[in-house]
């Protein structure tokens, strides 16, 4: 099968924040609280991915509300936050949909995400993910984390499956 039908199959995506979803870079305020930014053109292809009826997820080991917050705004319901150990809340949202995983997309870019992407069946991760991640990663967005690489991986599943049309 080549790497375009592995998009094909997939039902659900789960992203990591993070080095994904963000760059790796957060802003310290004075409060203690950290800010990060998100790329709008990745938060439209989560949308156009839940409009679709895909389901979304997202595995963080932050505790961001704001985070929250923006997920569920753009339509996703399944987002765990503080999630120390990411396999937990993955089974979790496994079985609560009853996926079967080898449709499933993960993208993480760190060794927390390791677990996961070992369970799924298509692993994916951003340009610049850690060394380790790229020997697990079945696909490696041209994209950094926090700069397309989600809107990237969303965007070829829906276009194979006829659902990411112009308006």
């Amino acid at each position: 099968m080549n790497q375009l039908e592995q998009f094909r199959d997939i039902r659900a995506f789960i992203f990591d924040v993070d080095g994904v979803l963000t760059n790796n870079k957060v802003l310290v305020m004075e409060n203690g609280q950290l800010l990060r930014q998100m790329n709008i053109r990745d938060g439209y292809a989560i949308k156009r991915a839940v409009d679709a009826g895909y389901k979304v997820c997202i595995i963080t080991g932050g505790r961001s509300e704001g985070v929250r917050r923006r997920l569920e705004a753009l339509g996703v319901k399944d987002v765990y936050l503080g999630a120390q150990e990411k396999l937990e809340s993955y089974e979790e949202f496994v079985a609560a949909y009853s996926l079967d995983e080898g449709k499933i997309l993960y993208m993480g870019d760190d060794l927390p995400d390791y677990p996961v992407m070992r369970r799924v069946g298509f692993p994916t991760c951003p340009r610049d993910a850690a060394p380790e991640i790229f020997d697990l990663a079945l696909y490696i967005s041209p994209m950094n984390g926090g700069e397309g690489c989600v809107r990237d991986v969303i965007e070829k599943v829906l276009r194979l499956n006829g659902s990411w049309q112009i308006a």
